[in-house]
């Protein structure tokens, strides 16, 4: 009896010392994967691991997020010594999924023991490991891998010293990355027992007093940098064999996102549980001077130096990490060895190339670690950043093409790993003075994207959307290359390039406000002849037709004058307060004066916005004009405005000017022309002189064209009532618009109205009502798609009458009301059958399909009320007397969406089919939101008569 205790006894203790002498000593590690294949992952997963444990890692539980799980022994590569008796090993495993998933598949892996004695978990040694990544398939999102991280997660730091550590994450994709603590994990479900924050009071024997300055202690990570600043570790341990132990971990979630049409979607994550071992020494950690964030262009080297010292003259060992680290072309850095010479110097290279261009730069994390005669390294860590630019395109010329277009013409782009070639316009010349970082086309220049090209293209032929550029102006041309996303990134913009357009038409040269008011304003319009038109075949005298519109829904160009000799006219009687006008001229020749030549370029009246803030006024104004608003001869806008004095407060006067060539067409008043700041019980009155250019010596110079009045109050933040009675205009709903369209109408209108609210408790000026569409009417989807200052507006051009609206009242001070409660109009679905049809050769009804006319089908006694409409699908079958399938058809098996049908009487095989009756059976899904007629069925018999 008494041996069999003895044995109990030995067996208990061998149990009990298992663990902790036999352990993995796992401290520290994370999951990451890269893209193999369209569902192909090949997963790494990698452990720090103390050296003097004998069970090899990577004997754990692999869970791969779709219910499959592996279990060790993996086959891992050769550990990698990091010093102070810790290693790093790995291994990898690829799996491929079923499907995508949206939602994302959570990756994890589990693995007995912890290392022992970690100070902020109960009984480390005896908890499991466990970390996990999500990743995330969708098609829409594009191919993505994991995040890298490439700091090793093991530091040590120094009781009441400032602690900073980087895990240096790189996104191979270019991703975003933000930042976020979690909790560690013992697995899928539970945390680790008992973990306490590392700035949990019972690890300080002063907590009020416990950071570097003598505050309490914090613990940050920047969400956006990664810095993990511990300020400060306390000086709490655990006794180890009467030594002190002070090891905690921490874990993180490294988040990528990706900007995806206007938005930011959530790729997936890789959660890393990091280990930092605390010390009682009074060694300081180094210091960093980091090198200067650098922009450089593709396949320029980036040669810069970082230097670091030590507070108590320790040598110091500088170390680099991070993306340019992780690419083909690997970034180097030397020496990596201490240095006893201080400043310690570290130099790193990096000869790029264009697979390095993205939009987001790359970080290098510098990381000094000091080497003190007795007790541990202490670290310090510094960022700096690298934009990789794309070169900028080269041998762009411009030269005038015929119709009034420009050929332009330029090299082959010398990174073939660009995606597009954005082509940008203006009128005008414009020196560009670039900053090194300064990517794409800089804003404020007055450059307008055009189009965008593919990068194979070396051409192109701007012909103003088949309008034609206008006459007299000198149009300037550059090119910015485009990279693929999801890297993206831009290049440097190319020279200018620059060519005139001959005057060979009238050039409209003023459009300027000469009174404004809601009833009676006035406009000067002014142009000059045609100069440089061919006098032989266009003989003087030219004679000129003047048209005007407003921007007010469905306005219609209307003609003011009559073959008029002038070059100028008044235009007057116009509600130039609310809204903005265009006009263009047409000419005529002596030689044929009822034979219109042609027409000028359009031109509209600049318009002034006013927007109320705090104090202050925001003004903003601009036109659609052929000429250019930026004239750098003529640089200067004019502000003017009234109330500058208590005697004459109706009277506007210039109080300031604006350099359009240095900054967008804005202005802020807040009173800073006559030291007042500016009173919210006033209102207060603007209009702006502006300067313009066709940069043609021919043409006069500058333009001097005046906005309307507007007057605004500071700090008006009370918007209008919603306008009431949203409504569909009756002619307009689905039925009543279509009765008697032909069958191939493909073009729809949507007419909204509403009424004017005249609650007295409203503000009832009224500038204009904004327009607000959603094809869905979902929450959140809704645009603007245009404004109105009467009370109805109509949408043109529409491929379905589906969609909803909702509308809001804008007042004079630019404050929106609410908007009205959503009004949709829907399709109105149809599709009707024949019962009888004569596949015999004579033209008429000699194919079998829905009620249809138009092309080449044509049925007796139509009516165009029985047109099939708005049909999305459509499968059709056709059974004999017994019920066998003679006949099907399925518009899914058809390249277009042909619901014709077209059946020739026919089999599936070929076989002319005999006279008699046969029946069908029809589904058909229409676009329409209730889901009530959106699946139709129908069945019915066919005649077949030959």
């Amino acid at each position: 009896m008494k041996t069999y205790y003895k044995l109990f006894f030995l067996i208990t203790i061998l149990i009990l010392w298992y663990p902790s002498a036999h352990a993995t000593h796992i401290r520290a590690g994370e999951i990451t994967a890269v893209r193999t294949g369209q569902l192909e992952y090949r997963f790494t997963v990698t452990g720090f691991r103390d050296t003097g444990s004998d069970i090899p890692f990577g004997g754990g539980l692999l869970s791969l997020g779709d219910g499959t799980q592996v279990t060790g022994p993996f086959n891992f590569a050769e550990p990698v010594a990091l010093g102070n008796d810790v290693e790093m090993v790995s291994f990898t495993y690829t799996h491929s999924y079923r499907a995508q998933n949206g939602n994302g598949y959570l990756v994890s892996y589990e693995e007995d023991y912890r290392n022992a004695d970690i100070i902020n978990m109960d009984n480390s040694v005896g908890t499991t490991f466990f970390v996990e990544t999500l990743i995330i398939i969708d098609g829409f999102y594009g191919l993505n891998d994991t995040p890298v991280l490439t700091v090793p997660p093991i530091d040590y730091a120094a009781v009441g010293a400032l602690f900073i550590h980087n895990p240096g994450a790189y996104d191979p994709d270019g991703d975003s990355l933000a930042y976020k603590f979690v909790t560690p994990k013992k697995n899928s479900s539970s945390s680790v027992d008992n973990y306490r924050e590392l700035i949990n009071p019972e690890f300080y024997s002063n907590f009020a007093t416990g950071s570097e300055d003598g505050n309490p202690p914090t613990l940050t990570i920047n969400p956006v940098t990664g810095d993990l600043v511990w300020d400060a570790p306390g000086d709490g341990f655990v006794s180890v064999n009467g030594e002190e132990q002070r090891e905690y971990n921490v874990a993180f979630m490294v988040e990528e996102w990706r900007e995806i049409a206007g938005q930011y979607r959530l790729m997936g994550y890789v959660v890393r549980d990091m280990q930092i071992i605390v010390t009682e020494t009074d060694n300081e950690r180094p210091i960093i001077t980091p090198p200067e964030d650098v922009c450089v262009e593709a396949g320029q080297q980036v040669k810069v130096q970082a230097l670091a010292t030590d507070p108590d003259g320790q040598p110091v060992k500088l170390e680099a990490f991070g993306g340019p680290f992780e690419v083909t072309n690997s970034a180097i850095f030397s020496p990596d060895t201490f240095q006893n010479v201080l400043p310690a110097v570290l130099n790193f290279e990096w000869n790029t190339t264009c697979a390095n261009v993205r939009e987001r730069p790359y970080e290098v994390q510098i990381k000094a670690t000091d080497n003190p005669e007795i007790g541990p390294s202490l670290v310090e860590f510094e960022t700096f950043q690298i934009t990789v630019v794309g070169p900028p395109p080269t041998g762009l010329t411009a030269e005038v093409s015929s119709g009034r277009s420009m050929q332009l013409n330029w090299d082959d782009y010398s990174c073939s790993e660009a995606s597009d070639m954005q082509i940008w316009r203006k009128t005008g010349e414009f020196d560009i003075e670039l900053d090194e970082c300064q990517v794409g086309m800089p804003a404020n220049t007055g450059y307008q994207l055009i189009d965008v090209v593919d990068i194979s293209e070396t051409s192109y032929l701007d012909t103003n959307n088949d309008n034609g550029l206008s006459a007299g102006a000198t149009y300037c041309y550059r090119l910015v290359a485009e990279f693929p996303l999801p890297e993206g990134g831009l290049s440097y913009v190319s020279a200018e390039a620059c060519d005139s357009v001959i005057i060979d038409v009238p050039v409209i040269t003023n459009v300027d406000i000469l009174s404004t008011s809601d009833t009676n304003g006035q406009i000067e319009v002014k142009w000059v002849p045609p100069y440089q038109i061919d006098q032989v075949l266009y003989p003087p005298n030219y004679t000129y037709d003047l048209f005007r519109k407003s921007n007010e829904s469905g306005s219609p160009f209307v003609q003011l004058t009559d073959k008029t000799l002038d070059t100028a006219f008044i235009d007057s009687g116009l509600n130039t307060m609310d809204l903005q006008h265009t006009y263009f001229v047409r000419f005529y020749s002596s030689s044929d004066n009822d034979m219109v030549v042609d027409s000028s370029a359009t031109a509209s009246s600049i318009r002034l916005e006013l927007r109320p803030l705090v104090q202050a006024i925001q003004l903003s104004w601009n036109g659609d004009v052929p000429w250019s608003l930026r004239s750098t001869k003529q640089p200067y806008h004019y502000i003017f405005r009234d109330r500058i004095n208590a005697t004459d407060k109706s009277e506007l006067v210039l109080i300031d000017s604006v350099d359009v060539t240095q900054s967008a067409l804005q202005y802020v008043d807040a009173g800073q022309s006559n030291g007042v700041t500016l009173h919210d019980s006033l209102e207060y009155c603007y209009f702006v002189t502006t300067n313009g250019t066709y940069d043609n010596v021919l043409l006069p110079e500058p333009l001097v064209n005046k906005t309307q009045i507007s007057c605004a109050q500071p700090n008006d933040t009370i918007p209008p009532c919603t306008p009431p009675n949203l409504s569909i205009a009756p002619d307009f709903e689905c039925e009543a618009f279509l009765s008697g369209q032909p069958c191939d109408n493909s073009v729809f209108q949507n007419k909204i109205i509403w009424d004017i609210d005249n609650n007295p408790d409203c503000d009832d000026e009224i500038r204009e009502y904004n327009i607000y569409f959603s094809e869905t009417g979902e929450e959140g989807s809704f645009e603007i798609i245009g404004t109105s200052v009467a009370t109805e507006f109509i949408h043109y051009n529409l491929d379905s009458f589906k969609g909803c609206y909702r509308v809001g009242a804008v007042d004079r001070s630019g404050n929106e009301s609410m908007l009205t409660e959503q009004i949709c109009n829907d399709n109105c679905p149809f599709i009707r059958f024949p019962n009888v049809f004569t596949p015999n050769g004579d033209n008429v009804n000699d194919v079998y399909t829905p009620m249809y006319t138009g092309g080449d089908i044509q049925v007796t006694d139509f009516n165009y009320n029985h047109c099939p409409r708005f049909v999305l699908e459509l499968d059709f079958r056709v059974m004999d007397r017994t019920g066998n399938l003679v006949f099907d058809y399925s518009t899914r098996d058809s390249n277009e969406n042909d619901f014709l049908i077209r059946w020739n009487g026919k089999s599936n095989q070929g076989l002319e089919l005999p006279a008699g009756v046969y029946y069908y059976e029809a589904v058909v899904l229409f676009n329409v939101f209730d889901p009530k007629k959106a699946k139709q069925q129908y069945k019915g018999w066919i005649q077949l008569v030959k």
